[in-house]
């Protein structure tokens, strides 16, 4: 297969973006939504789960339409979903129609996440898919890192509904680019033409294969923490530990970066590490990493540095576990890539819809809820790999 360009690498990284730049963006902005809204902290939160849950649930639709139809016309659906769902957001003054809204702009970011994963699969292989994952995770991994600082910018010159018209701008900017500059990697010849029954079939023959389930619930469920750590770590930061909104997206952007680099680090070692071994004791890390932070967070040893740092070794291995996990569970599945790949990005944002509606559920005041969340993530990730996908 020919190397990937770098311009289709910007291209797929910006597609993989929606999550973390419609979840991170408007973190900074939760308190002054509730006064602007007129609502509680809860009903806020109840936001960041709802576009969770429209990311899980209609990456199942975008699946089989993308091995149907190609890569580009659902890329360009999700896009322009996107933007209406920004567009709501940002002229909205309700909190249920901000909620609902928040859940379109879930249904249409979730596309271009497929369709990234997709198209790597069909254009890479073996050790050029995990440095092709890695490379999107670098391209993708500065949205967390600017989106905080950027909400926290677009704060002091305008008011909370700013954040939505710059989403708005970015997926519309991002569809003209991809309608002018993104090519179709899926040939007709290989397109399927599954009817509903069809579609089930290939889902449940995905769900009851325990290598590609492992593999996908190995990357999935670590994934689920880092949502605990989002939806909880505003409270801890700002609220228990008294950290200031601008100095929390300094925190934030440091977890991503730490994400990026492991990425890096993951791609160098891709010919000399097998992807599932290399997995494992990635894994394995993690488990510990969150073993440990529910510890601290239960005793209160080492105070908010010890927060702070196993949250930066938990988040920043994200980088690894991502691509090792996809790329392995992905590798048989080129006939059916759009739906594996839709189907793994449900468990992904169904996991951590679960992991956010927990951290909120079990409130109590601390940092136990978050670091809860975080450990059971960390090692249902570990045993889903080593008992499930064996």
């Amino acid at each position: 297969m020919q190397p990937v360009a770098l311009s289709l690498t910007l291209i797929l990284g910006a597609m993989s973006a929606f999550g973390p730049l419609a979840t991170d963006m408007y973190l900074p902005a939760f308190p002054v939504i509730r006064l602007g809204l007129g609502t509680d902290a809860g009903a806020v939160q109840r936001t960041l789960a709802a576009f969770f849950a429209g990311m899980a649930l209609a990456q199942l639709v975008y699946g089989p339409l993308a091995d149907r139809f190609g890569r580009k016309p659902p890329a360009m659906v999700g896009l322009a979903i996107f933007t209406a769902g920004s567009l709501g957001c940002a002229l909205t003054s309700d909190i249920d129609w901000f909620t609902a809204w928040r859940f379109v702009q879930g249904i249409g970011g979730c596309a271009g996440m497929v369709m990234a994963r997709a198209i790597v699969r069909d254009l890479t292989q073996g050790s050029a898919s995990v440095r092709l994952m890695s490379q999107l995770m670098l391209v993708s991994g500065m949205a967390p890192i600017l989106a905080p600082s950027i909400g926290s910018a677009l704060l002091t010159v305008a008011d909370w509904r700013a954040i939505f018209w710059v989403l708005a701008l970015y997926s519309a900017g991002l569809a003209v680019v991809v309608w002018l500059g993104l090519r179709e990697s899926l040939p007709a010849e290989r397109r399927r033409k599954d009817g509903l029954g069809g579609v089930l079939q290939v889902y449940a023959r995905l769900l009851g294969n325990r290598h590609f389930l492992g593999h996908a619930l190995s990357g999935a469920l670590p994934a689920a923490g880092m949502f605990a750590y989002i939806g909880g770590s505003p409270f801890v930061f700002m609220d228990l530990h008294g950290v200031a909104p601008a100095h929390y997206g300094m925190f934030f952007g440091l977890n991503a970066f730490g994400i990026m680099l492991v990425a890096q680090v993951n791609a160098r070692f891709a010919r000399r590490i097998a992807p599932e071994r290399a997995l494992t004791l990635v894994l394995g890390f993690m488990a510990v990493v969150g073993l440990l932070l529910l510890g601290v967070a239960a005793t209160g040893a080492g105070g908010f540095p010890a927060i702070a740092a196993l949250l930066f070794c938990y988040v920043a291995c994200i980088g690894a576990t991502m691509p090792l996990a996809t790329t392995v569970a992905m590798a048989p599945q080129g006939r059916v890539a759009g739906s594996a790949s839709a189907l793994i990005g449900t468990l992904q944002f169904g996991l951590g819809a679960l992991a956010g509606w927990m951290v909120g559920a079990l409130h109590d005041g601390t940092a136990v809820p978050m670091a809860l969340g975080v450990a059971l993530a960390g090692v249902g990730g570990l045993l889903a790999k080593t008992l499930l996908a064996r």
